[in-house]
């Protein structure tokens, strides 16, 4: 009975320190939440770093917890050494997250509030957890993708340098006169105020298709800018060439008939 009861107590102490303790950790996380200078911290880094100390303040709990109930930590230590090809095989995806949110943290390639293509993923940066990165979508979409991942594939950041190339092509009918076709043009991305003047944009002929003459405009803006821009030059230049008589032709076939 003296055992049993001793047990217990350890029992019971065990369970309100994992109680009190995580309570403790949830205390600290939303007082480093709402610390002025902990906001201070590049968003990035404060994202790994929030969770960084929930797991190390966590793995502390249960620790202590153990060893309050009366499991030796030599045990725990020595389980832990012979299981460890077991839990390095099962938590291989989970130390690989971890290891790539790291290098995500040294190299930076990607930081919050950034708009990136990562595969076949696309969106504004929310965060650089620990284990993983989230991802707004333009549709208001939340994306997780595995830290690991994004340190072996491809990423696209359309936000980093400030501003882009707007590529457009405008397809004229083969008897349209050229030189009309780059006043109207030229004219258009003229009366664009969001067009950068430097670099200076470009238009030129950049292929003659099957059914068309292929005018590519080239011109740069600011990121911000990019998509506000394109959808205005489509539906002015549309509406230009059409002004100026020049038709936009559809793709066609012709067909002789021998006999």
């Amino acid at each position: 009975m003296n055992w049993l009861k001793d047990a217990g107590l350890k029992l019971l102490g065990g369970i309100a320190v994992l109680v009190i303790g995580f309570l403790l950790v949830h205390w600290i996380g939303n007082i480093l939440k709402h610390n002025k200078k902990f906001h201070a911290i590049e968003p990035t880094l404060r994202g790994f770093l929030q969770n960084l100390v929930k797991i190390t303040l966590s793995a502390i709990v249960v620790l202590t917890a153990v060893n309050i109930i009366g499991i030796p930590m030599t045990s725990v230590l020595t389980l832990l050494a012979s299981g460890g090809v077991a839990i390095g095989l099962a938590l291989q995806g989970a130390v690989g997250n971890l290891l790539g949110g790291l290098i995500l943290l040294i190299l930076r390639p990607i930081r919050a509030g950034e708009y990136v293509k990562i595969g076949d993923s696309e969106g504004t940066v929310k965060t650089v957890g620990a284990y993983y990165t989230e991802l707004i979508t333009v549709d208001n979409k939340q994306l997780c993708l595995p830290n690991g991942a994004l340190t072996n594939t491809t990423i696209v950041n359309f936000s980093r340098e400030g501003t882009r190339r707007l590529d457009l092509t405008f397809s004229v009918d083969y008897g349209s006169d050229m030189d009309q076709v780059y006043r109207v043009l030229n004219d258009l991305v003229g009366q664009e105020t969001a067009v950068l003047k430097d670099p200076a944009p470009q238009i030129v002929l950049s292929k003659c298709a099957d059914s068309s003459l292929d005018f590519a405009v080239r011109v740069w803006v600011k990121t911000a800018d990019y998509w506000p821009v394109n959808f205005r030059l489509l539906d002015k230049g549309k509406r230009a060439l059409d002004a100026a008589g020049i038709s936009i032709p559809f793709p066609q076939m012709d067909v002789h008939v021998k006999s």
